[in-house]
């Protein structure tokens, strides 16, 4: 679990609302007629522009902006010498007990291939398919969390617009523009901190657990191919490391 996503946004409301009542006057930054129209055009709006389903999967798309399982690249290149050598001692089929032992869905279809005999080309064709749709996927959930954060600050302004045209009608009364100078631009502020605090990071930090989770998945493809053409330990170590950066492949240089 990243807590770091947690800490990030429960900060970043203790910091704004810290602000806002030191500097007094913070029962005016609670306007449920401001805050509906912010948010709930953005959600409307998301859900013209998306699909149903692409839109009730926005809670599993947060889940994993929190919650994600990216096996160290010291641990998986360790896990494929140690497959390598299993395989050119034993056999493919002494490597099926290793199977039950993954928890990582598609780690365990690669090697269950592998295990039953495939040939390389085969498991890369099958396993690239698997990468080519994950993306696709991913892709989605953040085209999702970019668009409500661009949806957010627009519905703002829209708010924003309907308050003062509200305002500019009782012009008659000058002792009420300031207040309502004030409520027009909440809906503003309420667009411009849901989006900047929680959506748009949100859309970032699933790029990039995206990228490291590709990444994975390329290093146990390309790991599982080359136990498949019957590559030693030794060549399969070079060629996972290969998708490290070379001042740390000392970090994840696994033992033969």
């Amino acid at each position: 679990m990243d807590i770091a996503t947690i800490i990030g946004i429960l900060l970043g409301f203790l910091v704004i609302t810290g602000a806002i009542v030191v500097g007094g006057g913070w029962q005016m930054f609670i306007h449920l007629p401001s805050l509906g129209i912010t948010i709930g055009g953005m959600l409307c709006a998301t859900l013209i522009h998306f699909s149903l389903p692409q839109f009730l999967g926005i809670f599993s798309v947060i889940k994993k902006t929190i919650i994600a399982k990216i096996p160290s690249q010291s641990e998986l290149i360790q896990k494929m010498v140690n497959y390598a050598a299993i395989n050119r001692r034993d056999g493919a089929l002494a490597l099926e007990q290793e199977v039950s032992k993954l928890d990582d869905s598609f780690f365990i279809k690669g090697l269950q291939m592998l295990v039953d005999g495939r040939e390389a080309d085969s498991i890369r064709e099958f396993m690239g398919l698997e990468l080519q749709y994950l993306e696709e996927r991913h892709s989605t959930g953040k085209k999702i969390l970019e668009f409500m954060g661009a949806a957010a600050p627009a519905f703002g302004m829209i708010g924003t617009l309907i308050g003062l045209i509200q305002m500019l009608r009782s012009l008659d009364s000058p002792e009420s523009i300031g207040a309502g100078m004030a409520v027009a631009l909440l809906t503003t502020f309420y667009g411009a901190l849901s989006a900047n605090l929680i959506f748009i990071p949100l859309a970032g930090k699933l790029g990039i657990y995206s990228k490291a989770e590709t990444t994975t998945m390329e290093m146990i493809t390309e790991g599982i191919c080359a136990i498949a053409q019957g590559d030693n330990p030794t060549v399969v170590r070079e060629k996972l490391q290969a998708f490290v950066s070379e001042g740390r492949r000392e970090e994840v240089k696994a033992n033969i």
